[in-house]
């Protein structure tokens, strides 16, 4: 496999406070991999320098060799990366289906135009097919604001991969999720993910769903890359045992 994405000395300091600090990090093309840390770590940090919402201080992102360092969200989307949010970025007071035409809008011209028609029969097959995807169809017509907590993170993760990007970014995609429905909805992500030989870098604080979804897992400290590697062995490291993992446990508790 080679690199999809190669990160390079990045950091980035607010101030006095340095958030993230020399991450060093390779993806290779269709690899899935976990990040995990506990909160203030530098994985979101990482994940926004990434995608365009934060400009490092320093150091260079590269992309299918392509250097994207400082580039803007929308950009970066056009070159092949995409992101959910831990919060969805969702229309509330709409539909299902129309926060999906709005996302199909966007793609297509860029922007949301009065001139120009949102809703048209090839689109709302296109949108149709998408939610159908991701096992959401059956909701087309259902205000955003009623639907449970796992309908809404699938229904997020189905609008960021409607350009079909080569990479995608995950920011917590479990958070809020009932228990009953973490699984389903990690295997219904993972499969057109995998099915497109996509790339995909997680976020997560479960586990089990690190466990059982990651190839590989790196582990944030204090603003570093405290471990990277094959998912038992970095999870199975003292020192991230110590330091993310007994963390983690202690905040699903106080949770």
């Amino acid at each position: 496999m080679s690199a999809i994405l190669e990160a390079n000395s990045l950091s980035k300091s607010f101030g006095a406070v340095t958030a993230a600090a020399d991450i060093n990090v390779g993806v290779q093309e269709g690899e899935v991999v976990g990040v995990i840390g506990a909160n203030g770590a530098g994985k979101t940090t990482f994940i926004n320098m990434v995608t365009g919402y934060l400009k490092p201080t320093a150091g260079t992102i590269r992309f299918r060799g392509r250097d994207i360092t400082g580039l803007k969200p929308r950009q970066v989307v056009r070159t092949g990366i995409c992101r959910s949010f831990q919060v969805s970025q969702l229309f509330r007071d709409l539909s299902v289906l129309e926060n999906m035409l709005i996302a199909l809008g966007m793609l297509r011209e860029g922007r949301l135009s009065w001139l120009a028609p949102l809703h048209t029969a090839e689109r709302e097959r296109e949108a149709r097919a998408v939610l159908a995807r991701y096992t959401v169809e059956s909701h087309a017509a259902t205000q955003v604001a009623t639907l449970p907590q796992g309908v809404r993170k699938l229904l997020d993760i189905a609008m960021a991969t409607v350009s079909e990007p080569a990479l995608l970014l995950l920011d917590e995609p479990t958070s809020g999720v009932a228990v009953e429905e973490k699984f389903p909805l990690m295997d219904t992500v993972m499969g057109p993910l995998q099915a497109s030989g996509a790339a995909c870098l997680f976020v997560e604080h479960d586990m089990e769903i690190v466990e059982r979804y990651a190839g590989r897992v790196i582990a944030f400290y204090d603003g570093r890359i405290l471990a990277d590697g094959p998912t038992a062995r970095v999870l199975a490291d003292p020192e991230v045992r110590k330091y993310v993992i007994g963390s983690e446990i202690h905040r699903a508790r106080v949770v």
